[in-house]
């Protein structure tokens, strides 16, 4: 009796001191970092040379760390490339990779570096999380051997993937993630599946993916939806495209959209368009940071919710279509007109009045829009544009996009053309659409590459309003949404619904085609 009621007081305890030491929020750092780029990366070099490169870039990757320690944060996230570069070819960047294990061997690489051969990287990283007691997340290379008998297996008998890996305040390695979706990325390999990788903390659960990864369904939103992570750290080289894909407009939108936190370092080129990283809640950007004047990197810091579900600040679901489809569609059909935004054709109709409710429709989708501009300058002019369909080169990703976006010039042929400043302020604005997707992402940039934290919010029917007065000069508020059921799925060999009756009815027409040559 004394026996059991000793281990229940004990089993209380436990909890109790469970309790206390789980955090309501914790520090988050994300460093932006300038890359020391190899002199060259077609040709291989020595694995000396190789890690001599990737030590001078490790070298001020330290002194973030060091700094996010000092300053009390718990956690922080270093860019895609940011330890050897970009733009390899295969064997070019061989010297670069370690043999990365998975961490359920249990390694502290910083007390054992010699255990999984040669990993002075990791190593170095491992070191660098313990010695200044905080989780460090980096993006490394990764080489695993293969053998003849796998018909897969590249040339130089490795596979190699874009990695990123975690450490935790003890220096062990909790994480390691294979990147999925590659964007021109030749020296790597595609992971035979989407991997789903989780780790837990005294602050959280936490979810990792990198860069494009971000555009697609997995391991993205599985990791939100099914896994019920409480944070994403993403890093990324993500260059800027407007209107919709700047970064620090896009993974904000992100995290609104999906209702988590994300913490993003971009690496930092101007030259490429390379900057916009950012500490991301669900409900509003904590801090963020666009920088295309200098060279230099940044450290951002921010406080956040270890489990943003449980806090009075988080945002309820959203019914993206409810609002748009129990309505008529306002004037602006019969006025609208053809024009591109990168490869996409959208449906355009002028905002030709400083007021108005506007529709405009592509396919299954109709964007709405109701505004009130403070002052119609007279050198701007304003769209609302829609687009339905398969995006842009490669035809694969299907979005759904209502846009209010400024033109480049008073010339329509320029609507859809990157702009950057502007000086137009609308007093009010309301947009909708009638998506056939739940996975929608609000975005409102203004001019200069800046955001609206506290300035607009999603209302549960699907609307995009401004809140608390007037906006700064905006250059686009748009519902970027995604179809991925729709999207034509070429690795696995499979296609999607819309796809496949498109395939259908393309060989279909053949057939008959080849049938009136024979006739004749």
């Amino acid at each position: 009796m004394i026996t059991s009621s000793f281990q229940t007081s004990v089993a209380v305890l436990a909890l109790i001191i469970l309790h206390v030491s789980a955090l309501d929020t914790f520090k988050a750092a994300v460093y932006e970092h300038a890359v020391i780029l190899p002199n060259h990366t077609e040709t291989r070099v020595s694995q000396d040379d190789a890690l001599l490169l990737m030590n001078k870039n490790i070298d001020i990757l330290e002194i973030a760390i060091k700094q996010a320690a000092e300053q009390g944060a718990q956690i922080i996230v270093t860019p895609e490339d940011a330890i050897y570069g970009w733009k390899f070819t295969r064997e070019a960047i061989f010297p670069y990779l370690e043999d990365i294990p998975d961490p359920l061997v249990n390694w502290i690489p910083c007390q054992d570096p010699h255990r999984f051969g040669r990993t002075p990287v990791q190593a170095r990283l491992s070191c660098l999380a313990k010695n200044n007691s905080i989780y460090v997340l980096a993006n490394i290379g990764d080489k695993k051997p293969c053998n003849s008998c796998d018909s897969a297996c590249p040339p130089n008998g490795h596979y190699q993937y874009n990695t990123n890996v975690v450490y935790d305040a003890k220096g062990k390695l909790v994480a390691r993630y294979h990147k999925y979706k590659l964007y021109s990325e030749l020296q790597f390999d595609v992971p035979k599946k989407p991997e789903l990788v989780t780790f837990n903390t005294s602050f959280g659960k936490f979810g990792i993916f990198t860069c494009f990864d971000i555009l697609f369904h997995d391991p993205a939103v599985t990791l939100v939806k099914d896994f019920h992570v409480d944070t994403i750290l993403f890093p990324t080289a993500w260059m800027n495209v407007l209107p919709f894909l700047t970064a620090i407009e896009f993974h904000s939108a992100w995290a609104m959209g999906m209702r988590v936190n994300l913490l993003v370092a971009n690496t930092h080129n101007v030259s490429l368009k390379m900057t916009g990283s950012g500490i991301y809640a669900p409900h509003s950007p904590k801090v963020y940071h666009y920088d295309m004047e200098t060279e230099l990197g940044k450290i951002l810091f921010a406080e956040v919710d270890s489990h943003p579900r449980n806090s009075l600040t988080y945002p309820p679901a959203v019914n993206w279509s409810a609002y748009a489809t129990t309505i008529k569609p306002f004037p602006g059909q019969k006025n609208s007109f053809r024009g591109f935004i990168s490869r996409d054709e959208f449906n355009f109709t002028e905002l030709f009045e400083n007021a108005g409710n506007l529709t405009v429709c592509q396919k299954e989708l109709c964007c709405h829009l109701s505004y009130r501009m403070l002052g119609k300058e007279e050198n701007e002019v304003y769209v609302l544009g829609a687009f339905a369909g398969l995006h842009g080169r490669r035809r694969r990703e299907y979005w759904q996009v209502c846009t209010m976006v400024r033109c480049k010039s008073t010339n329509l042929t320029t609507c859809g053309q990157p702009v950057d400043t502007a000086l137009t302020r609308f007093e009010m604005f309301s947009l909708s659409g009638t998506f056939r997707t739940e996975y929608v992402f609000p975005e409102v940039l203004l001019t200069k590459i800046n955001l609206a934290p506290g300035k607009f919010e999603v209302l549960k029917d699907g609307r995009l309003v401004n809140k608390n007065g007037s906006s700064e000069p905006i250059l686009t508020v748009s519902l970027f949404g995604r179809w991925y059921t729709e999207d034509v799925r070429s690795i696995s060999g499979r296609t999607s619904n819309s796809a496949t009756t498109y395939l259908i009815i393309s060989t279909l027409l053949m057939i008959i085609a080849l049938q009136n040559i024979v006739m004749v």
